[in-house]
């Protein structure tokens, strides 16, 4: 029985994916852990409902309607909650604590975010950049929040 418990952990570690790698089209670099209301992801031209358990990649632009919210985990730990009427587009992400490479670019253009670093923001932050309008966030701490009007959503 204890064998059998093993070799079940060691499958399920086999099984999931890379927590290393580079910033490669197609590769998950987090997941939607909950969606309310009208929230969206952007992928390509295709758009489709954010539902608890979407994977995410790199150039997904994430969006709110006015009833709707979106938390999600990124591969590193890092939680981004996004609130009403709000658009934040993932830009980068590189995780790859064995070759000491990290990079995190998120830009927000509308709505508002908290963010909750992972260990991208923990081993390097000044590589976990935030992007709006009119500034580029430095991560200095473990959290922020960041509210975008709609005067400087272009």
């Amino acid at each position: 029985m204890k064998y059998a418990a093993a070799a079940a952990l060691l499958f399920g570690a086999l099984c999931l994916p890379a927590i290393s790698g580079a910033d490669v089209a197609g590769e998950t670099i987090g997941v939607v852990r909950t969606a309310s209301g009208d929230a969206t992801v952007t992928r390509g031209e295709k758009t489709d409902p954010a539902v608890p358990g979407l994977k995410l990649m790199v150039g997904d632009t994430l969006s709110t309607g006015r009833d709707g919210s979106l938390g999600i985990i990124l591969r590193d730990d890092s939680s981004l909650s996004i609130g009403p009427e709000s658009r934040l587009v993932l830009r980068t992400f590189l995780f790859s604590p064995s070759e000491g490479k990290y990079d995190l670019v998120a830009r927000i253009t509308r709505g508002t975010m908290a963010y909750l670093s992972g260990l991208i923001g923990k081993l390097a932050p000044e590589k976990a950049r935030f992007e709006t309008p009119s500034a580029t966030i430095g991560i200095r701490g473990t959290r922020f929040a960041v509210k975008v009007g709609e005067s400087s959503s272009r």
